[in-house]
């Protein structure tokens, strides 16, 4: 779904795990055709409801051909280890999953309060058992298509502030981009396993490739030397 501001003709792709409850808030704020609820009744999900975030559709993003398009995108291995902090340890995604407290046959016996080398290590499983983490953890050209030309403008997460200065141009008036849904924990690459890292190695060598020129991969493309097989000398 393309988030669209019709009275400014602005078409935003949401990203999870990218500054998107921080994106759609200030979009809220200067669209005309929203009726903002009180203060006090606002919650995270005001904005996610008024604004779903759903995947790319090709046909649906050219009907918005002549508006000022954009995204924001994030540090692959950032956005990743969040869903970890945000969505398993601060929103319980996995506590409250019926497939995993009630077993499901096709589903390995996983923790329900994983550590993150065991969320991590089965990553899948997880996707399989929860559509949170599914929804949170999956690549990012599923939400803003495959071609990031198509777009007038793509955004890091770490140019929230001049995507607020663009919009209010934009919109003539002013924006201001709050920062919403931050992880409370905190999770680097150096806290997981080595065998963990190259479990996600080849999604986040996807995910790298795919925003190159706005990201650069630090892990390389190398196993671990623990799980790398050794090369056998030819004399």
């Amino acid at each position: 779904m393309v988030i669209a501001i019709d009275a400014h003709k602005l078409a935003y792709m949401a990203l999870p795990k990218a500054g998107c409850s921080s994106v759609k808030e200030a979009l809220a704020r200067v669209d005309p055709s929203v009726d903002l609820p009180d203060e006090k009744d606002v919650t995270l999900y005001t904005w996610h409801n008024l604004y779903p975030t759903k995947r790319f559709r090709p046909h649906r993003f050219e009907e918005y051909e002549g508006y000022w398009r954009f995204c924001v995108v994030r540090d692959p291995i950032k956005r990743l280890l969040s869903v970890y902090t945000n969505r398993v340890l601060q929103f319980g995604d996995l506590r409250n999953s019926i497939k995993l407290r009630d077993g499901r046959d096709w589903l390995p016996d996983l923790p329900r309060e994983p550590s993150p080398d065991e969320f991590f290590q089965n990553l899948d499983a997880y996707k399989q058992a929860s559509s949170s983490i599914k929804h949170h953890a999956i690549q990012a050209w599923l939400f803003v298509g495959r071609n990031l030309a198509d777009y007038n403008k793509v955004y890091k997460t770490e140019e929230l502030g001049q995507l607020a200065y663009d919009l209010s141009l934009l919109t003539r008036q002013p924006v201001e981009m709050p920062r919403r849904n931050t992880s409370e924990a905190k999770l680097t690459l150096d806290d997981l396993k080595p065998e963990t890292i190259d479990a996600i190695r080849p999604f986040l060598e996807e995910e790298y490739a795919f925003l190159k020129g706005y990201y650069e991969n630090p892990l390389g493309s190398k196993l671990h030397a623990t799980c790398a097989a050794p090369i056998r000398r030819v004399s």
